[in-house]
């Protein structure tokens, strides 16, 4: 992977332009009976409406936390579930609109019991923009849609309203992790962040962004672009202090 692809452009849609249109399913084949189950019985009490999460997201979980984190478009929740596991004095909000994969994280949060995970289903950019100023110590956007056709780029979640949106949340020192395999996505973000001062680069050494960071947990998408030959890439930008 070349994280600085030259091929940025954007098929001419004006990227500054309001954009809140999800695009893509939000629900693929049938749920099964043990799914449709926990949609109707466990996810009542874990889905947050956004209006909750302006008086601060850490009044959402059941007990204390030391910081919130959002996963944004967490697909089967394989990632989310395993740092909710690892962290558990950590709170957790994911947001994702593809019902099927809401089910699969119930499954997980049920297996282990897991009660630092609340789930918003919709657009990631609305999450954001209820949640009040600097209440987030890190963001996770992975392997979001690379709508990879020039005229689909304007769909993607990566614009400057969105990082206007990341840096809003962030508390100072936080940070906003992205993860792709598409050259052209990983090009595309970091044109749009290298020239911003209130996000910076954590990268040094190629190793740290071909390389996973600590606790990464792979996703059932990573396996698959593996598979198919796609080199992911693993980039951490920080809200100076």
């Amino acid at each position: 992977m070349n994280p600085v692809d030259p091929d940025i452009t954007d098929g001419g849609a004006p990227e500054t332009a309001p954009r809140h249109q999800l695009y893509g399913r939000s629900k693929g084949k049938a749920l099964r009976a043990a799914q449709a189950a926990r949609i109707e019985g466990l996810l009542p009490a874990l889905a947050i409406p956004l209006d909750r999460l302006g008086a601060g997201p850490d009044r959402i979980f059941a007990r204390p936390v030391s910081e919130i984190r959002l996963e944004i478009g967490f697909g089967g929740g394989e990632h989310l579930a395993a740092q909710a596991r690892q962290n558990p004095g950590i709170g957790y909000l994911g947001v994702e609109p593809f019902l099927n994969g809401v089910a699969k994280l119930l499954a997980a949060i049920e297996a282990d019991s897991l009660d630092n995970i609340r789930l918003l289903r919709g657009d990631g950019r609305d999450v954001l923009s209820a949640l009040p100023e600097g209440s987030l110590a890190r963001i996770d956007l992975l392997y979001p849609d690379p709508w990879p056709k020039r005229r689909q780029r304007k769909r993607r979640i990566v614009d400057p309203a969105f990082l206007d949106a990341v840096v809003r949340a962030l508390r100072p020192g936080g940070e906003f992790r992205f993860a792709t395999d598409i050259d052209d996505y990983a090009g595309w973000t970091l044109v749009r962040i290298l020239p911003r001062t209130d996000l910076v680069w954590l990268a040094e050494v190629a190793a740290d962004w071909s390389e996973p960071w600590d606790g990464w947990h792979r996703t059932r998408y990573e396996e698959k672009a593996l598979r198919e030959g796609r080199v992911p890439g693993y980039f951490r930008f920080r809200k100076p202090a």
